[in-house]
């Protein structure tokens, strides 16, 4: 019995000995180089980005991109950067979409709290207006949204309206001025 007790002893100082020196083994370390630049190395990378944002508690707006990432290190502008797209909708009192905006790519400079959108912008308006441009701005501060590009207006009724040098309106695009207007006026004959 005694030596049935022994030989289980010496077991178990065994099996503790071996798993000190197992877990005690030094494992190695892999470096990588230092970052030199680190205004050119985004903060944050996410992907497949969906935020929703909101107002005293009620859901405004929905933000969804491929991908996201803020470059903010060592910079006076420090940006978002949306290269894959961006699609923007606002919801009404019933969370139902009643605008949107959809780019290719996006930046949102936050400094000057400015949206520059590029590559097939399309916003459609609370009325159901579309707006189609190749750039155009929405400043949030001025609460203004701004194109220098050309610009096509499509109406609910079909109207379509050119603006070879752009156009700029309130940020709901509801009021606009076009620059350089050329229009194409469905008539029922």
């Amino acid at each position: 019995m005694k030596k049935n007790l022994r030989a289980k002893e010496y077991i178990f100082l065994i099996i503790i000995v071996l798993a000190c020196l197992t877990s005690c083994r030094k494992e190695k370390k892999e470096f990588i180089g230092a970052i030199e630049d680190r205004s050119i190395t985004p903060r944050m990378h996410a992907d497949s980005v969906m935020t929703i944002v909101s107002d005293s508690g009620i859901t405004r707006y929905r933000i969804s991109a491929p991908v996201w990432d803020i470059y903010d290190f060592d910079r006076q502008e420090p940006y978002w950067n949306f290269p894959q797209g961006i699609h923007f909708e606002r919801f009404d009192q019933d969370l139902k979409v009643d605008a949107n905006i959809h780019a290719n790519n996006a930046k949102f400079f936050e400094n000057r709290q400015l949206w520059e959108l590029n590559g097939q912008v399309r916003a459609t308006n609370i009325e159901g207006m579309l707006y189609q441009t190749e750039q155009m701005f929405w400043d949030q501060r001025a609460e203004k949204i701004y194109s220098d590009s050309l610009i096509t207006i499509t109406q609910t009724d079909g109207t379509k309206v050119v603006g070879k040098n752009g156009f700029y309106s309130n940020q709901q695009m509801t009021k606009y001025t076009i620059i350089n207007t050329h229009a194409n006026i469905p008539v029922d004959e």
